[in-house]
């Protein structure tokens, strides 16, 4: 279960530091875990971009910009990083009950390596883009008593 202190403590700040670990692994197989790491290999550390997913039990994801600073403990308040263009200006700030947020993704990537494909973030969707709702197929009439 995510909390406050999961994502003002120790445990969101060591799932980005085991994203940045992998991610250089991945890109320097031959590195040793525990040695110094060759001024390359630092070099690529430092320009690493992380990217957060959070998704909610409803189906909605979002990126996480920045988690704000602000007093409540029992909700998340971050800075989102908007899809949609008009979202693009200002600041778009969300409020999720932690008990909502079923996942946290962190995502490692050089920009050297990365992909054109990026996870689709689903927290602006945009209203056509919404399933049509099923509606139940009629009942048969019932004969006869």
């Amino acid at each position: 279960m995510f909390n406050y202190d999961w994502f003002h403590g120790t445990p969101f700040e060591q799932q980005q530091e085991e994203a940045r670990r992998r991610c250089v692994l991945n890109r320097f197989p031959e590195q040793v875990p525990g040695v110094a790491e060759s001024a390359e290999i630092i070099g690529f550390r430092k320009e690493l971009q992380l990217r957060t997913l959070i998704y909610l039990r409803d189906g909605f994801s979002y990126e996480v910009k920045q988690i704000a600073q602000v007093g409540s403990k029992s909700h998340l308040v971050f800075e989102c990083e908007p899809v949609d263009d008009q979202y693009k200006v200002g600041a778009f700030v969300v409020t999720v009950p932690f008990e909502e947020i079923v996942r946290v993704e962190v995502f490692a990537v050089h920009p050297s390596e990365k992909p054109d494909d990026l996870p689709q973030i689903t927290g602006f969707r945009h209203p056509s883009d919404q399933p049509e709702p099923k509606h139940a197929e009629p009942k048969p009439p019932r004969h006869g008593r």
